[in-house]
């Protein structure tokens, strides 16, 4: 490839090179990287050739999607290929193999598929057919956007009118924010989110997973709850962390579960880190890049073990962060971190000064997804669930999502680490949690 500043789309935000850290960091582990997944359970086989017809036009209003990964200097841009590259792939099941196992089967393929950085796509679609089952599969690499931006792609291919769906332009959504500040503002921010790191890192993140095993792949489990299930688990919510806190909830409900699968593993708290969405509520841009910034629910495994203070505790974390700002305080460190070497970078987000690993668990809710299920192109969407890579340790990401009035839990593990087997065990105890059984 001709490496001039002809060929370059786009540089990368500050908070794409937040997730392009972690992309390094699970390539160290020996992993595929920063692979996401975004599955849409089919009743039948939608019409292919509309498909294809829409996602050749996102690829021609958003050309970014067919460009490559390449680091020039210190700076990571995407850029354009000699060729433009297909986008979408079809998998049909043999008659040798079970239509169940064939989709999981696929999907593990896709999920742990190894590829140098620069020669991956930084989005494919994947239709999965077999006589009883059909799955649309889309997989991106996380510094391409996040789990909210693929939500908006869906409906962006759900859709015959995308005028709304306008090109990104100008700055990203985290660089405007930034922008909003003034040096001295930027510089409290920094301090800020220094001291709240440092307060995460006063007591060792629990590990759930023994890690002296070389982590081979990543797999996942998908339990959907429902509908009446799915109620009681949201009022229950409501009741225990108010409104805005159903993420804290879920959270809760698992710190307890690990915490009685394996109480005898070393360490003070529970902590897992999450995103916090820039986007505003409802809006269809942008599409494309990474618009979060982190966030940490941290609990002593003694307020872990007393349900009620530990729901009492996460809402007092939360509300802190709110007054003191600390949801933006992450942005000038990400903007520091987006001028350090990835393996650099990598090491401050996961290790804290101990040294020792932050996080207990990786967290993601992408909440009530709104998009009808009769509008998949001549299909009805019967679920919806998500996947994604994680660093070993922690070598666990806890999902969530609702869609349908069903719940739905995706837990995405590291093997040989653990198994579906222990992961079956560990749902039963956050099963029990949601439903105020235990």
């Amino acid at each position: 490839m001709n490496h001039s500043k002809q060929d370059i789309l786009e540089v990368l935000n500050i908070a794409d090179n937040f997730t392009l850290a972690m992309d390094e960091e699970i390539r160290q582990d020996g992993l595929a990287g920063s692979l996401c997944g975004y599955a849409l359970e089919l009743n039948q086989t939608p019409d292919i050739n509309l498909l294809q017809q829409r996602i050749n036009k996102f690829s021609q209003q958003f050309p970014v999607a067919l460009s490559s990964l390449q680091q020039r200097g210190k700076r990571f841009y995407w850029c354009k290929r000699e060729k433009d590259p297909e986008l979408f792939f079809q998998h049909s099941c043999s008659e040798n193999q079970t239509d169940q196992f064939f989709q999981k089967e696929t999907i593990n393929q896709l999920i742990n598929d190894k590829h140098n950085r620069e020669d991956l796509l930084p989005i494919e679609f994947h239709l999965i057919k077999s006589s009883t089952q059909c799955c649309f599969f889309i997989r991106w690499i996380h510094p391409f956007c996040d789990a909210r931006g693929v939500d908006l792609i869906l409906k962006y291919l759900c859709t015959e009118d995308t005028s709304p769906f306008e090109q990104k332009t100008g700055k990203p959504l985290v660089n405007q924010q930034l922008d909003k500040y003034s040096w001295w503002e930027k510089f409290t921010l920094l301090v800020k989110g220094k001291r709240y790191i440092q307060s995460i890192d006063k007591l060792t993140s629990i590990q759930a997973f023994k890690n002296d095993q070389p982590p081979q792949q990543l797999n996942y489990s998908i339990f959907k709850l429902t509908p009446a299930q799915t109620e009681q688990v949201s009022q229950l919510a409501r009741k225990k962390v108010g409104l805005t806190g159903t993420s804290l909830y879920y959270i809760a409900c698992l710190m307890r579960a690990l915490d009685k699968l394996n109480p005898e593993h070393e360490g003070d708290a529970y902590c897992s880190p999450y995103a916090f969405n820039l986007r505003k509520q409802r809006a269809l841009t942008p599409l494309i890049a990474n618009h979060v910034c982190a966030l940490f629910a941290q609990a002593p495994r003694k307020i872990v073990q007393d349900r009620d203070k530990l729901f009492d505790h996460l809402k007092q974390q939360n509300i802190q962060v709110i007054r003191q700002q600390l949801d933006y305080a992450f942005l000038p460190l990400m903007w520091a971190g987006s001028y350090l070497s990835l393996d650099k970078y990598g090491k401050i987000l996961r290790l804290s000064s101990k040294q020792k690993e932050r996080s207990s668990f990786w967290f993601s809710d992408v909440g009530k997804l709104n998009i009808p299920s009769h509008s998949f192109l001549g299909a009805e969407i019967t679920s919806i669930f998500h996947l994604c890579q994680v660093t070993t340790p922690p070598g666990l990401a806890f999902l969530c999502c609702i869609y349908q009035n069903q719940l739905t839990l995706s837990y995405n593990f590291v093997e040989p680490l653990t198994s579906s087997v222990q992961i079956e065990k560990l749902h039963k105890l956050v099963l029990a949690e949601l439903l105020e059984e235990a």
